[in-house]
């Protein structure tokens, strides 16, 4: 069966990797194109979070200034989705559940995948396990 997949949110696992492999934002966004064809692209805000707070962890100050380069051009070139209201309700639901079963995922995890949900995206990750516990979530492994 066909995919319903719009688009896709960029987990920050894969953009982290590709930043320290040296890739561009053109390259990423290409490599992803070959891959998926035309399809939209986007980040979650916590992605945006994720990376900054990894950029200032970096001791070298001019990796640092790159990374936050990196954040930059990256928000300026796909849209970045804020965590709404529904989304936020959406997440506490989810993880409050998930919780009653003695699961447990991690906050920015949950709030990125209840994005890709409400938006009717799936998520591009190198971890697809971060994800497997959002019912309907469409998993790109990349």
């Amino acid at each position: 069966m066909e995919s319903t997949r719009l688009g896709l949110i960029l987990d920050s696992d894969y953009l982290i990797a590709a930043e320290r492999q040296g890739q561009s934002i053109l390259q990423i966004l290409e490599q992803i194109a070959v891959a998926h064809g035309g399809i939209d692209l986007g980040i979650s805000v916590i992605a945006v979070a994720e990376l900054t707070h990894g950029a200032y962890r970096t001791k070298a100050h001019a990796r640092q200034r790159h990374r936050l380069a990196f954040i930059d051009r990256l928000s300026k070139t796909i849209p970045v989705y804020p965590v709404t209201l529904e989304i936020a309700r959406s997440a506490g639901r989810l993880e409050g559940e998930l919780a009653g079963r003695g699961f447990t995922i991690t906050f920015e995890d949950l709030a990125v995948g209840v994005t890709a949900l409400q938006l009717g995206f799936g998520v591009a990750t190198m971890n697809r396990r971060h994800y497997e516990l959002i019912p309907g979530l469409d998993i790109v492994s990349i």
